[in-house]
């Protein structure tokens, strides 16, 4: 059962979190119930432009215009996100998701494409964080949008305390 909702607040991996799909990831969650969770995947930059897979979204991709790799579920499925309050509710205030399935009617804001996404089952979440896989903190409307290179370590500074401190954790404690 879900006390309570993780919509619009970010997973971010901790050290121990060892499957490579998620190591050091940052995730959006979208949607949260006792039916599961949805997110994406913040900072996994593919090769791929929105000019060649969405050509009518290329003026409103976010720079610098490459889709980015929401999680490893549906890769085919792309999933947009932007800053504005018109579309579906992020649990971000301002922030909201945009359908993508047709070119856009006017200009607007900037649109970050993410190909894919996390998911997982009813219960599984809750115990990814119970086991100690992932730390629950809140989103910012502009964490999408950031520089996806060093957004773990970012995200954590940010916050108060142990999490701070985490930010300078090493990527390889054996080298240290």
């Amino acid at each position: 059962m879900v006390e309570e909702s993780l919509a619009g607040k970010l997973l971010i991996a901790t050290p121990r979190l060892a499957d490579p799909n998620f190591y050091r990831t940052v995730i959006l969650i979208l949607q949260h119930d006792e039916e599961g969770a949805v997110g994406v995947v913040l900072n996994r930059v593919t090769a791929e432009t929105v000019a060649d897979h969405l050509p009518g979204w290329a003026h409103r991709a976010a720079e610098p215009g490459y889709i980015h790799s929401g999680g490893p579920v549906e890769p085919e499925v792309a999933v947009g996100i932007s800053l504005t309050a018109d579309g579906m509710p992020t649990g971000v205030p301002g922030l909201s998701l945009v359908d993508l399935s047709e070119p856009p009617t006017e200009d607007g804001p900037s649109v970050r494409v993410y190909s894919g996404y996390a998911g997982w089952s009813s219960g599984q979440l809750e115990a990814e964080i119970l086991a100690g896989s992932w730390y629950v903190v809140q989103a910012a409307p502009e964490d999408p949008f950031g520089d996806p290179t060093d957004q773990w370590r970012r995200i954590l500074r940010r916050q108060p305390g142990y999490l701070a401190l985490l930010s300078t954790f090493p990527d390889d404690v054996r080298l240290n």
